[in-house]
């Protein structure tokens, strides 16, 4: 579908890899995220503040009416962290390009190192949909609550407090389940999202199904 719409001026491309990998080469017509590629704020944790977003996105072309298509090199994390964005500042109207960069190129898609120009849109961020977000306070009075799943997505020695990572302590969340992010995806072959059903069962022998509230991290 992607192949086909590059020339639609409706649709952006965003290129979610840091910029060397961009400048690389990228799929035609693409734009990069740049250096803030989790568009994170200024505390470096937390989502871009939305008085800062609408210049962010504007610059990269992303307008109301904008369809953005996001991809990346490393198993669709930066690009889903970037539909996140869009969706917690209410546009919906993105998608996760399936495979990614990998896929694409697998595929001998077109390519470019060019560099791609786009005129500034103006981007209007709604207000934060704040159920797509929880802070700890919160997360703290849910942990055990019957019907409340927490998700860790980290490594498996992360979870089990074998890798510190730069943190002050080790370990998880009390009651927190683990699966690995990656484990949705196929990385031994094109980086693409496993099949439904299997990722539903995965999921399921965890212990997140669908009538449950989930909170990952």
């Amino acid at each position: 579908w992607l192949a086909v719409h590059l020339d639609d001026p409706k649709v952006r491309v965003v290129d979610c890899d840091l910029p060397d990998a961009f400048n690389r080469a990228h799929v035609p017509g693409a734009v990069n995220a740049g250096g803030n590629h989790y568009i994170k704020g200024e505390d470096g944790v937390h989502v871009m503040a939305k008085g800062k977003i609408g210049e962010f996105m504007g610059n990269l072309g992303i307008g109301d009416d904008t369809l953005v298509v996001t991809y990346d090199q490393r198993n669709s994390v930066y690009a889903a962290r970037f539909w996140w964005v869009l969706n917690y500042y209410g546009h919906t109207n993105v998608k996760v390009l399936n495979g990614g960069w990998r896929k694409w190129l697998a595929e001998d898609r077109p390519v470019t190192d060019g560099l791609t120009t786009v005129a500034k849109a103006t981007f209007t961020p709604q207000n934060p949909e704040e159920t797509l977000i929880v802070m700890a306070d919160r997360l703290e009075s849910e942990i055990g609550r019957e019907g409340t799943v927490v998700w860790d997505l980290r490594s498996r020695d992360e979870y089990t407090g074998k890798e510190i990572r730069g943190n002050s302590r080790s370990g998880h969340i009390p009651g927190a389940v683990h699966m690995e992010w990656s484990d949705v995806m196929d990385t031994e072959g094109l980086s693409t999202f496993k099949p439904a059903e299997e990722i539903r069962e995965a999921l399921a022998s965890c212990g997140i199904t669908p009538e449950k509230q989930v909170y990952t991290h």
